[in-house]
């Protein structure tokens, strides 16, 4: 990549004002411009409705395998999913912190307390390596479509698949994710991890023999090595966390599950009754695919917004300038570090920016005191613990309804907020060790006192 000159930085600060509050690292949000009707949008697709439902197909065909191995899925029979809950108290603690009103329903979607890694992250990297094995499954006539998926929980598929390795680079919860299913399945398995990554997720992948791999540098270098590492041996699978469709395809399956718990909570999503969705994001796939999912169910009666921390606004740098991953945060001088370890990333996803720039509707930024004092609130007002970055889509409601009048507007949403739901994704935290946890909700519990004086 070119290096990006200070004179093109100056052109860009001339045409996208924001930019200047982007690399203060001050909280912006900015509102998608290229953002369509879903009918024009969805042409220009690289992913269809029948990508997503082969997905959700082939997750029921390892469903019996998922609930032998992890009896922590029994109760949903295999199916990996999370409860939808509302916060009421959360509710009310958000309009008197903020002073502003959040017109309609708030809800958490607790992807923190997903079974196996406890992260959305076990949405999509499970499902591309469950796809991997069926593929290699299926190659060697070890596997047809009609068996019952739990026989992988064998010797004999643990030493067919002990025969091929798996590479993934990551900030933590992949490699949480891709480390425990690959592992379980028999694969040799390497996380290269950034030097963001916190230490008990190092040390819980170890335990479950995997290899990790340490870097003093950020994300970018982790992927890179990792994508080396693969290219150098023939029985390498490389998880691509940049560029993978199967990835997508995976977090995109969240989206019909979660409409039947919207129907079981009676809660009615249509033009008068719209939804909105607000997603931590860092190179993108995870929020991409679960907003991408939820466009094909309820097009245009939703709209979604990536949540990043101010020190790391890698997508919207990439939407705003139409670079994608053509930029990253270092080149404006921006110096990507965070607390929040899973968005702790300097480039964006090329192929989600680009997937999702006719349907998302925008993206703002969440300074780590921010994450940590909702992190502190959420426990107090309804005793669910989340890990910092999985807080980041907490204050988009508020600044929604106070920053958002000409979106709402434009849309025709002024009038029909009071019958709106909103969904914060709640990304991560249910595997944080208690005495971690419990420093987190130090720092917040600091941090608002401090605000008090």
């Amino acid at each position: 990549m070119k290096e990006i000159e200070s004179k093109e930085i100056e052109t860009w600060k001339d045409q996208y004002p924001l930019l200047n509050k982007l690399i203060s690292m001050d909280e912006v949000f900015w509102f998608n411009p290229n953002v369509e009707k879903f009918q024009t949008g969805i042409k220009k697709s690289p992913l269809t409705q029948e990508d997503v439902r082969d997905a959700e197909e082939r997750l029921k065909r390892f469903a019996p395998y998922i609930a032998k191995v992890f009896p922590e899925t029994k109760g949903t029979n295999g199916i990996i999913e999370s409860p939808l809950v509302r916060v009421p108290a959360m509710k009310r603690s958000l309009e008197q912190d903020y002073q502003q009103p959040i017109l309609g329903e708030l809800l958490l979607k607790c992807d923190s307390h997903l079974p196996i890694s406890g992260s959305i992250k076990a949405r999509g990297g499970i499902y591309e390596i469950l796809k991997h094995a069926e593929e290699l499954a299926f190659q060697h006539q070890l596997l047809t479509i009609q068996d019952d998926y739990s026989i992988l929980d064998s010797d004999r598929f643990r030493t067919f698949f002990s025969q091929y390795s798996i590479a993934v680079g990551s900030t933590g919860n992949l490699g949480l994710s891709i480390g425990i299913i690959s592992a379980k399945l028999g694969f040799n398995v390497s996380v290269h991890m950034s030097a963001d990554a916190k230490q008990w997720k190092k040390d819980l992948l170890r335990s479950k023999n995997v290899k990790v791999i340490e870097y003093e540098a950020d994300y970018s270098k982790a992927v890179e090595e990792g994508r080396i590492q693969a290219d150098s041996d023939p029985t390498c699978y490389f998880v691509d966390d940049e560029n993978s469709h199967d990835l997508f395809l995976g977090y995109a399956v969240a989206a019909s599950r979660l409409k039947k718990q919207l129907e079981e909570l009676e809660i009615i999503i249509d033009e008068n009754h719209p939804l909105f969705v607000y997603l931590p994001c860092g190179v993108g796939g995870g929020p991409g695919g679960v907003a991408f999912g939820l466009k094909l169910l309820y097009q245009d009666h939703i709209h979604c917004f990536f949540a990043e921390p101010t020190h790391s606004p890698c997508m919207l740098l990439g939407l705003m300038t139409g670079l994608h991953d053509k930029v990253s945060v270092q080149d404006v001088g921006i110096d990507n570090v965070t607390d929040a370890d899973g968005l702790a990333v300097g480039k964006p996803s090329g192929f989600v920016g680009k997937t999702m720039e006719p349907f998302l509707s925008g993206n703002y930024t969440v300074s780590d005191e921010q994450l940590y004092k909702l992190l502190k609130e959420l426990v107090d007002t309804e005793g669910i613990h989340l890990e910092p970055s999985a807080l980041a889509g907490m204050i988009g409601p508020s600044k929604l309804c106070k920053e958002g009048i000409d979106y709402l507007q434009k849309h025709s949403l002024t009038e029909k907020m009071s019958k709106g739901t909103h969904i914060i994704w709640g990304t991560g935290g249910s595997m944080v060790p208690e005495e971690m946890m419990t420093q987190y909700y130090q720092k917040g519990l600091k941090l608002a006192l401090e605000k008090q004086k």
